[in-house]
């Protein structure tokens, strides 16, 4: 006969009940930790933070044109004739435009867009509650739409603000922004990051793209994080209308350190420079170059003087590496190049001839490089020689004096000249185009047709679905991996 203990049986279940107990917490935690919810108000964070947010007023002086009349010789009847039609004492009209931006310095340092201040006359930096102040520009940068301003307090006490490392931004994050569009002051937005790492149109962009609304006259203010942090400096929408349609733009808070952490020292921006042009690199790039992945920075071209052609960096080498960091794609090379200290040494891993070589690599300053040095021409060439190259589909000649003067090719030495490209064919698809020069074939520079005929047959034998071209345009050099048929 079975019998029951009930004690046991109480026992068991209590235990049990508490396992599960247990279980239910720890998930709920988990969440929590990870599934941040949305914030019940903004109200604490926007009465803490508006304060340090200000209003940009600017004046500029429009200069009128004057009614263009025709030029004529001196003496000229004419000329006493259309003088009467000239419109004397046109006077210069003044233009109003508003902006935003914040304080990050109690001693009255504020930050905003270089398109906000551009080309004004005057500034003047409205407080939170209503006191102005006139600015001067410390300093601004272009390239990445940021300036430093500077106002005198005198007594008033400033409410600064800090960046955060935007780097630990996620996106769906929650942010803030707080700014001054279309003249309404203090005006509170609040959204989520939508994107990171948005390239727009520079070589050194690095936005966060929100749904958070930005208008006309944001542009300079604050995107903060839930934690009352600047992560960005609103810029710039995409709309149709000239509204805000959820598509907004921030300049990533670590670019705009950086950047203003240099204004401040220096009045002006000091990037670090390595020399070098560069393109992204195909899928028939890489299989030329016998690379497993289409990753890293192509060499184009290096300046000659140039920190990296003092290095040992050639053209047709890939950069995968700088300073520890692995460039993935192009767009990453000037990025990191530029945040990194003029006159350091630093490690860079290229990728030539199937395999990996470090070089160490001290880098210039970008503001101070001189870009142009130019090759000297050289017309002691042979007699012109040309033959059609079916299988990529253009006609090439070997330089000389006279193709040299039709095609106005100054800077080039040796090369195979391409004089005629058969429409739609490998070539023609590829972009290329009369009067552009081959440089280089593979690794190897082209100094007559033979050495591009024996390259393409070599190819050809190996099997290899890609030719690489080093191509002479119109401005610098350009790689272009033919396929071949």
């Amino acid at each position: 006969m079975l019998i029951r203990n009930t004690q046991l049986d109480r026992f068991i279940n209590f235990k049990a009940y508490k396992v599960v107990l247990y279980i239910l917490v720890m998930c709920f935690t988990f969440n929590v930790a990870f599934a941040k919810s949305a914030p019940d108000s903004f109200a604490d964070l926007a009465e803490k933070l508006s304060p340090s947010v200000v209003n940009i007023s600017t004046t500029t002086i429009i200069k009128e044109r004057s009614q263009q009349m025709p030029s004529f010789p001196p003496g000229s009847p004419f000329e006493e004739f259309f003088k009467q039609y000239e419109k004397p004492n046109q006077k210069n009209r003044k233009a109003q435009s508003l902006g935003s931006g914040f304080i990050i310095d109690k001693t009255g340092y504020v930050i905003t867009n270089n398109h906000v201040i551009e080309n004004a006359e005057k500034i003047m930096v409205i407080l939170y509650d209503d006191k102005s102040f006139e600015a001067t520009v410390v300093g601004r940068d272009p390239k990445t739409d940021v300036a430093l301003l500077k106002i005198d307090p005198k007594k008033t006490i400033l409410s600064e603000v800090k960046f955060s490392d935007s780097d630990k931004l996620r996106v769906g994050d929650w942010v803030m922004a707080i700014g001054n569009p279309f003249g309404f002051g203090g005006s509170v937005t609040a959204g989520i990051v939508s994107a990171r790492g948005r390239n727009l149109s520079g070589s050194y962009d690095d936005y966060i793209q929100t749904d958070a609304s930005i208008n006309k006259g944001n542009s300079g203010g604050p995107l903060f994080d839930m934690n009352g942090n600047v992560v960005g400096i609103n810029t710039a929408i995409f709309s149709q209308s000239g509204g805000s349609v959820g598509i907004g733009f921030a300049i990533s808070s670590n670019l705009a350190k950086q950047v203003t952490d240099q204004l401040k020292a220096y009045g002006r921006t000091k990037r670090g420079w390595l020399g070098v042009l560069i393109q992204e690199i195909s899928k028939e790039i890489a299989d030329s170059l016998e690379m497993k992945s289409a990753k890293g920075a192509l060499v184009s071209s290096a300046t000659e003087g140039g920190p990296a052609f003092k290095a040992g960096v050639k053209t047709g080498d890939v950069i995968i590496k700088f300073n520890d960091i692995v460039i993935d794609n192009m767009k990453e090379l000037p990025k990191v190049v530029a945040g990194t200290p003029v006159g350091k040494s630093v490690p860079l891993v290229i990728w030539r001839n199937g395999k990996t070589i470090t070089l160490n690599v001290v880098l210039g300053e970008l503001e101070l490089a001189e870009k142009d040095n130019l090759i000297l021409s050289n017309d002691n060439v042979d007699d012109k020689k040309s033959k059609s190259f079916d299988k990529l589909g253009f006609v090439g000649e070997e330089l000389n004096a006279e193709n040299k003067k039709k095609y106005n090719i100054k800077d080039i030495k040796t090369g195979l000249l391409i004089s005629d490209v058969k429409p739609d064919s490998t070539a023609d698809k590829a972009g290329l185009k009369s009067g552009m020069v081959i440089v280089r074939v593979g690794q190897i520079e082209v100094q007559s047709l033979k050495i591009m005929d024996e390259a393409i047959q070599n190819a050809v034998k190996q099997k290899r679905k890609a030719i690489l071209l080093l191509v002479k345009i119109e401005k610098g050099t350009r790689f272009v991996a033919l396929e071949l048929n």
